[in-house]
């Protein structure tokens, strides 16, 4: 089986997703309770670690806001992004300035405890299909602002990646569908539009309507709210053509018996929008 590598969070996309954080956290006028408490030359020591088990994503985040911060800063990674880790695991160590480190600790644990916990939430729903050849992507259900980011870590947990936005790809859904006129009217407009590198994705939710798109041809179709018995009967009238997509009523509970229908992908929210954090701590200690 061919390795499917992890992504890189390009470092501009990185500092600018993280100095937005930290200007928010910092206001008007910085972190004036270290600033009243920590004399300016003191160092500190912070040991990052995992409370509980799980999958690490958001490393380069973390790193970039204590950088930010303080470039005096030094940040060593002790695990990679993408790493299971147990209870008690030591992920990182910091060392520098201490007011640095105090200002920078919030950020960089928000981002790493948020996308650690999608990347552990997508690994559960991977895990759970990892016998069959179906895989879980996410969608464009995401906080605002952090899509990037989160999908990044969907990558992490071994999950893939549906369209980053509405300009990657299109995606007709039933409303497009309704105003456009049908099925046929729809595919023929997206075709006569699209570029030779832009697929087309279209959503049904009967195997009439599943019908007339083998008629009219489409790359991906998107059975949407299907039972197990109506997917199986999708993927043997399908017979290879097309792409096959479930979504809808995705669960940890359900995904098994719809991978196993033979479905290319699973698309759902949860591992997104439902992922809890990952309890990550960092203590602290006079350098």
């Amino acid at each position: 089986m061919t390795t499917a590598y992890l992504p890189e969070l390009p470092g501009l996309m990185v500092e600018d997703q993280v100095r937005a954080a930290l200007l928010e956290d910092l206001g008007r006028a910085g972190d004036i309770t270290s600033n009243a408490t920590i004399g300016p030359d003191r160092q500190a020591i912070a040991e990052m670690n995992s409370r509980e088990a799980g999958i690490i994503a958001g490393l380069p985040l973390a790193e970039a806001a204590f950088r930010l911060v303080n470039p005096a800063i030094r940040f060593e990674a002790l695990v990679n992004d993408g790493a299971r880790v147990a209870p008690g695991t030591m992920i990182a160590r910091i060392s520098g300035p201490a007011r640095g480190l105090l200002s920078a600790e919030r950020v960089a644990l928000n981002y790493l405890m948020h996308l650690s916990g999608i990347a552990t939430h997508t690994a559960r729903f991977a895990d759970a299909i990892a016998h069959t050849d179906a895989k879980v992507t996410c969608t464009r259900k995401t906080i605002p602002g952090l899509r990037a980011v989160e999908k990044y870590a969907v990558r992490c947990g071994g999950g893939s990646s549906h369209r980053y936005g509405l300009d990657d790809a299109i995606l007709i859904k039933d409303n497009h569908i309704a105003v456009a006129g049908g099925i046929t009217e729809a595919l023929k407009a997206a075709k006569a539009f699209a570029g030779h590198l832009v697929r087309i994705e279209i959503e049904v939710d009967t195997l009439e309507q599943f019908e007339a798109v083998l008629g009219e041809g489409a790359d991906v179709c998107l059975l949407d709210n299907m039972g197990p018995d109506m997917l199986r009967q999708a993927v043997a009238l399908n017979q290879g053509r097309l792409i096959l997509e479930a979504s809808g009523n995705v669960s940890l509970e359900t995904i098994k018996a719809i991978a196993e229908t033979g479905v290319d992908y699973i698309s759902t929210s949860k591992i997104t929008m439902a992922a809890p954090t990952l309890d990550i701590g960092l203590d602290m200690s006079i350098g």
